[in-house]
C-alpha cells in the first residue's frame, strides 16, 4: 500500500486559489506560498513532502503565477512522477510536467536530436549487462554472474560520476570503491563496451543525461530554447541525486533560481550507485538567501515508531546525521514495537507468516502489509511460508502490473467496451461504471470473491480485483466519468507504470520499499551480517546500512515487528547477534557504549574479538561507524583452545595454536580442497591463489552457516566471499555447489 491509497487522488477539485491552501499545516503552508526565489524543503519521513510542493505547484498556477507549461517537477521513479501528476491534476493544474530525470532527458533529446546530431537517434538499451557480457568475451576476460552484475553497476556509476574509462582506477580509489575486479581491468571493460555501443548504434540510461547535457552545454540555441519553455522547477528526493543529474539541472535552470528542491538526507541509501546528499545540504551555500523549510509533523506512523526512528539516527554519525531532523508524531497512540528471536531463518519466516494470518483474519487488509528484507534473496523463505498458509502476496520489484497478461487482456476488453458503449450487451444490466467494469471483468472469469488457496490463480484475481477497486475510486471522484474516461486514466497509468494496489501482502527489499507504506511491517532479518550487510566496512557505509533500517521502519504506520534469526537453518549453531543498530533501542540491551552484551551475545563479541590480530577484523566490537571512539590497539588474538596469545599468521588463520587439538571436519576439508582444485584448473592459477589450506582448514573447524560467518574468517576478504562464498557455503551445508560461481 502506498502513501497515495491515503491521499486525495480522487477528491473534488479546489474550487480557487485560496482552496488549494485548505488542510495545510504551517510549514506545508509555507512552502506552498512561497512562490519566489530558491527554495529547500527538508522533509522527514512521512511529513506529507509530496503534499507540500504539488500543492505549491498548484497554488502557483491557479493563482496565476505559474504557466502550467512553464513547470518542470522532476522526481526519480515513474511511479512517484505519475502519483504527482495525479495529485496536480485534482488539484486543477492541468498542463504540469512531471517526469523522472530520464523521462525529462529523453524527451528533449529525441526532440532536439534531428536539428543537432541529424538522422535517426540510436536506439535506447533497457539492459546494459549482455554488452558488458559481450565486452568481456572480446577482451578475453572470464566474469561469473555476479561479477558481470558488479561490472556492470561500475560503469553505470562510472558514468553518473561522468568519469571517462582511463580515469576510472584513479576515481574509484578517490573515492574509495571496492571494486569487483582489478581497476584497470574495468577500465578495459569500461573502453570497450562504449566501443560495441557505437558500433552498434545503441546508447544505454546514463547516455540519455550525458548526451542532453552535452548538447545544452555546446548549443547555446537549444539550451535557451528549454530554457523558454521551462521557467519553474521543482526537484523531489534530492537526497539522491548524482552529479550527472545535477549539472543536467543546472544546465535547465541556467541564470535563474526559481528552483525547489526537498529531500531528507537521513534517507540518502543511493550512494552506491554515486547519489550524495551533499547538494540538499550545500543548497544554501550555493544558493544564498534560499527559503529553507523544516517538514517535522509525521502524519504517517505512530508516537512509538516514531521514537524508535528517532532513536535510531540519534546514534548516527556523519555529515547527514548533523541534519537529521527529530520527528513528532501527530498520530494517537499504538503499541510498541515487536521484538523477536527465532533459532533460525525458516523459523522467523514461520513466525512472521503465522502473524500475519492472524492479522488478515483479524481485519487488516493484507494489501495493508509488508515483509522487508535486506537482499532480494531473502524472500523465497517468506513466499514460501505464506503460501504454506494461504496469504496472498506480491513479490515487488517483479513483473510490473500493467505487463501482466491478465491485465492487459483486461484493458483490452475495457477498451472495446468503452468504443461500443450502450451497444454492448455485456453492459445491459451494468447502471454506473463500478458494475460495468465488473461486467467486463466477469466476461474474463473474474469474480468478486477470491479464489481458494495461493499461487498463479490467486495472482490474477489479485491483478484484476485491483482494477475493480481503482474504478470503485474513480467514480467516487468522478460520478459522471465513464467507461472511456477509466481506459484513458488506465493508459496515463500504463504509460507511467502508476499501478493500483494490489490486495497482497507485499514482500519487498529495503531499497526498493523506498517511498511506500503500510498499516503493518515485519522488518526481517536484522542482524549483524545483514544489517549492516557484511561488505560494509567504512563508516560512511555503516551509516548508510543504518539509514536503510530507518527507512524500512519509517513505512509502518501502526504496528512494527523486527525480528532475527540466531542461525541460518535449523539446527545450526546460534552465532548471530541483532543487529548492533537496536543497541540500547530494544528492550534489553545495551547502548552502544554498552555494548559486550551477555549471554550468547557476550559470545559472539568475544568471537569478534578472537579475530582481532586479522586485517579482516580491525573492528573488534562492531563498532564502525557507531558513536564509540574506534579503538587505537586491538587486543591480542588468544587461541580458541588454550587461551595462549597467538602470533604466527598460520596460528590467527586458524584461531588455535598449531599443536593444539583440532575439532576438523576431515570430510569437509577433502571436499573443499577438491572444489578448490577444480576452481584453480578453472581459472588456470596456482590452487593457494583460490585459498590458501590454512583457510580450507579454518572453514573446515568453523563450518561456517553465512557469509557473515565466513567473511569473519581471516583470508576470506570481501573479492573472495563474492566470487567464492555461495560454492564454499553449499559445501559446507552438505550440498553440491553452483555450477557458476559467485551467485549469493
Amino acid at each position: 500500500m502506498t502513501a497515495a491509497t491515503h491521499s486525495p487522488l480522487f477528491s473534488p477539485i479546489p474550487d480557487s486559489a485560496d482552496a488549494v491552501l485548505d488542510g495545510l499545516d504551517p510549514e506545508q503552508r509555507e512552502v506552498a506560498t512561497c512562490l519566489r526565489g530558491p527554495m529547500c524543503v527538508l522533509a522527514g519521513a512521512g511529513t506529507g513532502k509530496t503534499r507540500a510542493i504539488t500543492h505549491r505547484i498548484a497554488y502557483g498556477v491557479r493563482a496565476g503565477i505559474y504557466q502550467p507549461s512553464s513547470v518542470l517537477a522532476v522526481t526519480f521513479t515513474n511511479r512517484a512522477a505519475g502519483e504527482m501528476r495525479g495529485r496536480l491534476r485534482q488539484l486543477g493544474a492541468h498542463g504540469v510536467q512531471a517526469r523522472t530525470f530520464h523521462s525529462a532527458a529523453l524527451r528533449q533529446l529525441q526532440y532536439f536530436w534531428p536539428k543537432v546530431i541529424g538522422g535517426a537517434m540510436p536506439r535506447l538499451v533497457d539492459r546494459k549487462i549482455q554488452l558488458v557480457a559481450d565486452a568481456a568475451a572480446a577482451c578475453g576476460i572470464r566474469l561469473d554472474r555476479g561479477e558481470l552484475r558488479d561490472v556492470t553497476a561500475e560503469i553505470e556509476w562510472a558514468k553518473v560520476t561522468q568519469t571517462v574509462p582511463a580515469d576510472y582506477g584513479l576515481a574509484a580509489a578517490k573515492a574509495g570503491r571496492e571494486t569487483p575486479r582489478d581497476p584497470a581491468e574495468i577500465a578495459r571493460l569500461y573502453s570497450l563496451y562504449e566501443d560495441l555501443k557505437q558500433d552498434r548504434s545503441v546508447i544505454d540510461f546514463e547516455d540519455v543525461l550525458l548526451l542532453t547535457v552535452a548538447i545544452l552545454q555546446e548549443r547555446h540555441d537549444v539550451a535557451e530554447q528549454v530554457r523558454a519553455q521551462y521557467q519553474h522547477f521543482v526537484v523531489d528526493e534530492y537526497q539522491d541525486v548524482n552529479p550527472l543529474q545535477q549539472r543536467l539541472l543546472e544546465l535547465w535552470l541556467g541564470e535563474r533560481d526559481s528552483l525547489c528542491v526537498v529531500g531528507d538526507a537521513s534517507q540518502t541509501i543511493y550512494s552506491f550507485t554515486g547519489a550524495t546528499p551533499d547538494y540538499l545540504l550545500d543548497f544554501r551555500a550555493r544558493h544564498p538567501g534560499a527559503t529553507v523549510v523544516k517538514l517535522v509533523r509525521d502524519y504517517r506512523s505512530t508516537p512509538q515508531i516514531v521514537h524508535l526512528a528517532n532513536g535510531l539516527l540519534a546514534q548516527a554519525r556523519g555529515r547527514a546525521a548533523d541534519h537529521r531532523l527529530e520527528l513528532v508524531s501527530q498520530r494517537a497512540p499504538g503499541p510498541d514495537p515487536v521484538y523477536t528471536e527465532y533459532t533460525d531463518e525458516p523459523a522467523e519466516a514461520e513466525g512472521a507468516a503465522r502473524r500475519i494470518q492472524e492479522l488478515v483474519a483479524s481485519g487488516v487488509p493484507a494489501s495493508g502489509i509488508a515483509v522487508l528484507f535486506r537482499t532480494n534473496s531473502q524472500s523465497e523463505t517468506y513466499e514460501q511460508a505464506l503460501a504454506d498458509l494461504g496469504v496472498p502476496y506480491q513479490l515487488r520489484g517483479a513483473e510490473r502490473f500493467f505487463d501482466r497478461p491478465e491485465v492487459r487482456k483486461a484493458v483490452i476488453a475495457l477498451r472495446g467496451a468503452a468504443r461500443f458503449g450502450g451497444n454492448d450487451s455485456l453492459l445491459d444490466d451494468a447502471v454506473d461504471l463500478p458494475s460495468q467494469v465488473r461486467a467486463v471483468l466477469s466476461a474474463e472469469d473474474w469474480t468478486p470473491q477470491p479464489p481458494a488457496g495461493s499461487g498463479a490463480v490467486r495472482e490474477r484475481w489479485e491483478s484484476l480485483a485491483a482494477l475493480a477497486h481503482l474504478a470503485q475510486d474513480f467514480a467516487a471522484a468522478r460520478p459522471d466519468a465513464t467507461l472511456s474516461d477509466l481506459v484513458a486514466e488506465l493508459d496515463e497509468r500504463a504509460n507511467t507504470q502508476h499501478a493500483p494496489t494490489v490486495q497482497g501482502v507485499t514482500l519487498a527489499s529495503l531499497h526498493s520499499a523506498k517511498g511506500l507504506e503500510w498499516d503493518v511491517v515485519f522488518l526481517v532479518g536484522v542482524t549483524e551480517g545483514m544489517i549492516p550487510i557484511t561488505y560494509a566496512r567504512t563508516d560512511e557505509q555503516i551509516e548508510e546500512e543504518r539509514r536503510l533500517l530507518y527507512v524500512g521502519v519509517t513505512r509502518a504506520r501502526e504496528q512494527l515487528y523486527v525480528s532475527w534469526a540466531l542461525s541460518r537453518s535449523p539446527g545450526g549453531r546460534p552465532h548471530r547477534r541483532p543487529s548492533r543498530f537496536l543497541d540500547g533501542l530494544r528492550p534489553g540491551s545495551a547502548g552502544p557504549a554498552g555494548r559486550g552484551l551477555p549471554g550468547v551475545f557476550g559470545g559472539i563479541e568475544r568471537g569478534f574479538a578472537a579475530t582481532a590480530g586479522a586485517a579482516e577484523a580491525a573492528d573488534p566490537m562492531g563498532t564502525a561507524g557507531s558513536s564509540v571512539p574506534r579503538r587505537t590497539r586491538r587486543a591480542p588474538a588468544r587461541c580458541r583452545v588454550c587461551g595462549r596469545t597467538l602470533t604466527g599468521g598460520g596460528e590467527l588463520k586458524l584461531m588455535r595454536c598449531e599443536d593444539c587439538p583440532s575439532d576438523m571436519d576431515e570430510g569437509l576439508y577433502e571436499r573443499l580442497r577438491e572444489w578448490r582444485a577444480e576452481q584453480a584448473g578453472r581459472s588456470g592459477q596456482p590452487a593457494f591463489c583460490v585459498f590458501t589450506d590454512k583457510t580450507l582448514m579454518a572453514i573446515a573447524e568453523s563450518v561456517p552457516d553465512d557469509e557473515y560467518e565466513l567473511a569473519r574468517i581471516p583470508g576470506v576478504g570481501m573479492r573472495k566471499l563474492r566470487r567464492y562464498g555461495a560454492d564454499v557455503l553449499a559445501i559446507c551445508a552438505g550440498q553440491k555447489p553452483g555450477t557458476e560461481t559467485g551467485q549469493n
